[in-house]
C-alpha cells in the first residue's frame, strides 16, 4: 500500500492550496525571480545604468518574499499584493525595465490576484458539470409542467362533426 501515501499526500496539498491564494503568490514570486535572473546578463544585454545598484537586487528579492509571503499567511495578503505592485513598479526603474517587462508583469499580475483573492469562497464547478446539471433540471421541470398541465386540463374534448 505504498502507492497510497503519495495520492494522500497530494490531496493534502491540493485543499491546503485551495484554500490560499497559491497562483497569486507563485506569479509574484516567479516575477522577481525572473527579474533577479536577467541581473545576472551579459553587460551588452543590460539596458539601465541601475542594474548593479543595491536596489536592483531588493526589489525583486521582496517580489520574491511578498510572493511566498501571500501563500504561507494569506490573512495579509491585502499588505503583501500592495508592497509587491510597488516592487514591481520600481523595477521598471532599477531592474533592467522589470526584468525586460516580463518579471514586472508577472509581479503586476501576481498581486492583482492576491488582491482579488476571497477567502471562504466555494469552489466553482466545472462549466461541464454546470452545464449537465442545468439540463437535467430542465428536463425535470418540463417533465412536470406537462404531467401537472395534462391533470389540470381534464379529459380532452372530443372531436365534432366535419362540415
Amino acid at each position: 500500500m505504498a502507492s497510497g501515501r503519495p495520492r494522500r499526500a497530494w490531496r493534502a496539498f491540493r485543499l491546503w492550496r485551495y484554500r490560499r491564494p497559491f497562483g497569486a503568490g507563485l506569479t509574484l514570486a516567479l516575477g522577481g525571480t525572473e527579474i533577479l535572473v536577467s541581473q545576472r546578463a551579459s553587460i551588452t544585454v543590460i539596458l539601465t545604468a541601475g542594474a548593479d545598484s543595491l536596489v536592483g537586487y531588493v526589489l525583486p528579492v521582496l517580489m520574491v518574499i511578498c510572493g511566498v509571503l501571500v501563500v504561507l499567511n494569506p490573512r495579509q495578503r491585502l499588505f503583501y499584493s500592495v508592497v509587491g505592485v510597488l516592487a514591481s513598479l520600481g523595477s521598471w526603474v532599477t531592474s533592467n525595465l522589470g526584468g525586460f517587462v516580463i518579471g514586472m508583469l508577472l509581479g503586476l499580475v501576481g498581486s492583482s490576484l492576491a488582491f482579488g483573492w476571497l477567502p471562504d469562497r466555494p469552489r466553482r464547478r466545472s462549466w461541464r458539470r454546470s452545464r449537465r446539471e442545468a439540463r437535467a433540471e430542465a428536463e425535470a421541470a418540463g417533465k412536470d409542467t406537462a404531467a401537472s398541465a395534462g391533470a389540470m386540463a381534464g379529459p380532452a374534448p372530443e372531436p365534432g362533426p366535419v362540415a
